[in-house]
């Protein structure tokens, strides 16, 4: 299908409002509005791009279908072929876009893809807003998991098929602002990785440990008996596709404390940076600075913001 429909979300200064740290997104609007510029407001023509969509077999579900947004490491659209049973017994509607592989960018395509599929599904059909999902294998769930945590108001699961990262920090993905990151806290994460595949069976542990470290706790493993790096058989997406279904409940305390503890962590790193700034030390306020917006990302917005200010030239 070629599809029509654009989405407010999928516009490029909201993807980078969203997925950026908050100095290196509030520098580059400043520099932009400087020149008399402005961020292109699609990163893609749609008229040029072309999507896979598979339904499933018989009547709507009473709450609407579920939706399976799929991102696939290689450039062509996924056909589902070996997956229509598993997607016919969830009620989930799939749907892929080409030229979405590793070989491209996950801001400039990837991400605005996955949302305009999203959009357009949409428009077209009754969707439960609790089904909505994102997936992927390989490089294809690194993205799926980027396009996760900067919409969590959109999807509200992500399948990780071998492929995972961590979140927050200089080496992992920036956190979105506050508000979002909240949300992302209660999307269902199924990890699902063959056993035979131990380079990303390692990686996933990575991932789920910085979970952890940032209070994500609706997470799930599943295991693809007897595969290695490869897509899953029917079994193993259906029983992927059922441990998205079966939330976990959280436990509202342990949450708020794990929260409570991460504010006392960026509040005292604020402070350090103020203190270095009052006591004449431009540079290592900087560097603090800099290290606490590449590990906190959104969560240290508006303070850092104000701190930047004051750090200006």
């Amino acid at each position: 299908m070629v599809f029509t429909q654009y989405s407010p979300l999928s516009r490029t200064a909201e993807i980078a409002r969203r997925t950026l740290t908050p100095v290196t997104f509030g520098r580059g609007q400043q520099a932009l509005s400087a020149k008399g510029l402005q961020l292109r407001e699609q990163a893609i023509d749609l008229a040029q791009e072309k999507f896979v969509i598979y339904l499933p077999a018989g009547a709507p579900p009473k709450d609407g279908y579920g939706l399976l947004v799929f991102v696939a490491p290689w450039p062509e659209a996924t056909r589902p072929n070996f997956w229509r049973r598993p997607l016919d017994r969830h009620g989930l509607i799939f749907v892929s876009a080409a030229n979405s592989g590793n070989e491209v960018s996950i801001l400039d395509r990837r991400l605005p893809l996955a949302l305009t599929a999203y959009e357009n599904v949409r428009a077209r059909y009754p969707l439960d807003p609790r089904r909505i999902y994102i997936g992927g294998l390989s490089g294809g769930s690194r993205a799926a998991l980027v396009t996760a945590l900067a919409y969590p108001d959109v999807f509200r699961g992500a399948l990780l098929n071998a492929g995972s990262e961590p979140i927050g920090g200089e080496a992992g993905i920036y956190l979105p602002p506050a508000d979002l990151f909240r949300k992302f806290q209660e999307t269902r994460l199924v990890y699902v990785t063959g056993t035979q595949d131990e380079l990303n069976l390692h990686g996933d542990e990575f991932s789920r440990d910085s979970m952890r470290e940032w209070c994500v706790f609706d997470v799930e493993v599943r295991m693809a008996r007897r595969l290695g790096h490869e897509p899953l058989d029917a079994p193993s997406l259906d029983r992927a596709l059922e441990a998205l279904d079966q939330r976990s409940a959280v436990d509202a305390g342990k949450l708020a404390l794990c929260n409570a503890r991460v504010q006392r962590e960026l509040l005292a790193k604020l402070a350090d940076a103020e203190a270095a700034l009052a006591r004449g030390d431009g540079d290592g306020a900087r560097a603090r600075l800099k290290a606490i917006d590449g590990r906190y990302g959104g969560l240290a917005a508006p303070a850092i913001l104000e701190l930047d200010a004051k750090l200006a030239p």
